[in-house]
């Protein structure tokens, strides 16, 4: 078997740096995992992926260090189940804004008598043998904090059993408090909210993460786990930037 190394180094304290994908190509995903990420986190929210482009990108990512997670396009119980049939190994599940949404979430996500997901993995081979046996243990479920009344009731989430940890999104969160991020009391409210999302992870004992780009060191730094880097078309759009700005020079 493969074990989730992302989710062993979080459960152990450190940090776990992935990128998201979402361009629809299976080799970039690869790319980003041979690079030397600890995940890479097929984005279904806001990528271009399909079903069979998604599976294609797991094992292309098995190729590399990382571990495969994906972000679900919704709450959906078999919109999770799909992406872990395929062989996910973590799942991130956007908009989640209540106990009852993430007691959802977690019930889709493992096997009775810990959830209620459907028995039925085609894709899980690239792991190794036993999947039955194990994969409620290596399966990270982390569910998006990022709305005001989310961030409110963050410690109330993340207390729900089958809940591993959180992944903030800054920008719906900024949105959502109705905050300016170009003035100072709009940037401190808002790392004062992504502030106390983080202590009532280290409250209920659950892995603190972010979606981060240019402050994934100030991320790290502050204690955050699970903390996305950016995505391959970021990486690609600023190093052409760059290339540019350097041939004009």
């Amino acid at each position: 078997m493969k074990h989730n190394s992302a989710l062993n180094l979080m459960s152990n304290g450190q940090s776990a740096m992935g990128a998201a994908a979402g361009l629809g190509a299976p080799l970039a995903a690869e790319a980003l995992s041979l690079a030397g990420f600890d995940f890479v986190l097929i984005d279904h929210q806001h990528g271009n992926w399909d079903n069979d482009t998604t599976m294609q990108a797991i094992h292309s990512i098995c190729l590399g260090p990382a571990t495969p997670m994906a972000r679900v396009r919704q709450n959906d119980f078999c919109a999770i189940g799909q992406l872990l049939d395929r062989g996910a190994l973590g799942i991130v599940v956007p908009m989640v804004n209540s106990v009852r949404d993430a007691e959802r979430a977690a019930f889709a996500t493992r096997y009775p008598p810990r959830g209620g997901r459907s028995w039925g993995p085609f894709g899980v081979d690239v792991h190794g043998p036993g999947y039955s046996d194990w994969a409620d243990d290596e399966i990270f479920l982390a569910v998006q904090i990022e709305t005001k009344g989310a961030a409110e009731q963050a410690a109330e989430i993340l207390s729900v059993d089958g809940v591993d940890g959180c992944w903030i999104g800054p920008a719906d969160l900024a949105r959502s408090m109705g905050v300016d991020l170009a003035s100072p009391q709009g940037r401190l409210d808002h790392e004062a909210a992504i502030q106390s999302i983080l202590d009532a992870c280290r409250t209920t004992g659950k892995i603190p993460g972010i979606a981060a780009s240019t402050d994934a060191e100030q991320r790290l730094d502050q204690g955050f786990l699970f903390v996305t880097a950016g995505s391959e078309m970021s990486f690609l759009r600023d190093r052409l930037i760059e290339r540019v700005q350097q041939l004009r020079r």
